[in-house]
């Protein structure tokens, strides 16, 4: 069985008819299942999840942003977080049967199918960015929907598909196909956020600014200097977590293939021994993908056990994901969800 997620953000963080008129949406298409929805009013933006087969999320997404496009006018909408319109940026994660290749084609299709239903300008990023300067989703943002009427007079900023013509309801939108990103978080045992600060640093791939002995930055040629962190694809920095009296390293993992759970739990333990202090647990924020908890389990088991529920309640145990709250599996792990 496929299985491919779609993480469509609109925006739109407070009217209720808009949340349950996508929900609606994506409830009526067959092959998808409604996930999750998380909106954001201070940022004025809200997050969908779903989950389903090739064709069932193509039609699902493709649903809920016709919904979300009945109910946003960017002419009327203001909000702290950056965006390019009414449906800012629509990506497509390979989860289970599916590659990285055939969630771009999906992509394509969505942006191809969607471009000509709403008639509005769609970009393509990440891996299905079909040139580098628009790989990344801020580049493609840079001058939101408020610059986005110059920015289509620009040649270089022809759509890859729609017509480059202003659309003063919805603006533009971006799609693409992109890693399964887990959030993950590490307890520490202390109120002191600087050990939780000074492992992040030193194990998140961009690493720290190197400093001189006088604690002043290095530069060289007018660039900060920075030393390289340990974790490749990880994104990391240190929070407190007053409600629990704890700390925690706070990490994005980008591509748990190149960095799994399990490796970035290991790291931080290594780091906060070295400074005297505990490691009390982790846990995952949103869901996690099955082969994340799998690889994890056979680490703890040496690869000598081969049942899926005991290398899943092993990895549950040993990363100490019930630490702060009870991580339900069939609620967490999207391949459960899914089935």
């Amino acid at each position: 069985m496929k299985i491919i997620e779609c993480v469509p953000n609109f925006s739109d963080g407070r009217n209720e008819e808009t949340f349950q008129s996508i929900i609606t949406a994506i409830k009526n298409t067959q092959g998808v299942k409604f996930l999750n929805l998380e909106p954001d009013p201070d940022y004025n933006r809200v997050v969908v999840t779903m989950a389903g087969d090739e064709d069932g999320i193509v039609n699902g997404a493709f649903n809920a942003c016709k919904a979300a496009a009945n109910a946003i006018d960017m002419t009327t909408q203001s909000g702290e977080h950056p965006r390019l319109g009414a449906i800012d940026v629509v990506p497509f994660v390979p989860v289970k049967g599916v590659t990285m290749e055939e969630c771009v084609k999906i992509s394509e299709k969505f942006g191809e199918m969607i471009s000509k239903e709403l008639n509005l300008p769609v970009y393509l990023y990440e891996t299905a960015a079909k040139k580098p300067e628009r790989k990344s989703l801020s580049s493609i943002r840079k001058g939101e929907y408020e610059g986005l009427e110059e920015k289509l007079k620009d040649p270089e900023w022809i759509p890859d598909f729609g017509k480059a013509v202003f659309n003063p309801k919805l603006g533009a939108l971006v799609t693409g196909a992109r890693f399964f990103l887990i959030a993950y978080n590490v307890n520490i045992k202390s109120t002191d956020v600087s050990f939780s600060k000074e492992i992040a640093e030193t194990l998140r791939e961009s690493g720290k600014l190197k400093r001189d002995n006088a604690g002043k930055v290095i530069k060289e040629n007018g660039k900060s200097v920075r030393i390289p962190g340990r974790l490749k694809e990880v994104k990391g920095m240190g929070v407190s977590l007053e409600k629990y009296n704890i700390t925690q390293v706070s990490m994005n993992l980008t591509n748990y293939e190149v960095t799994p759970i399990h490796i970035a739990f290991e790291e931080v333990k290594k780091e906060a021994e070295k400074m005297g202090v505990e490691v009390d647990g982790s846990e995952i924020v949103g869901l996690v993908p099955l082969e994340a908890l799998l690889k994890a389990g056979k680490y703890y088991s040496n690869n000598e056990e081969t049942d899926e529920n005991k290398l899943v309640d092993l990895a549950i145990e040993k990363l100490g994901l019930s630490t702060l709250n009870n991580f339900d599996k069939k609620n967490k792990i999207i391949d459960y969800m899914i089935d």
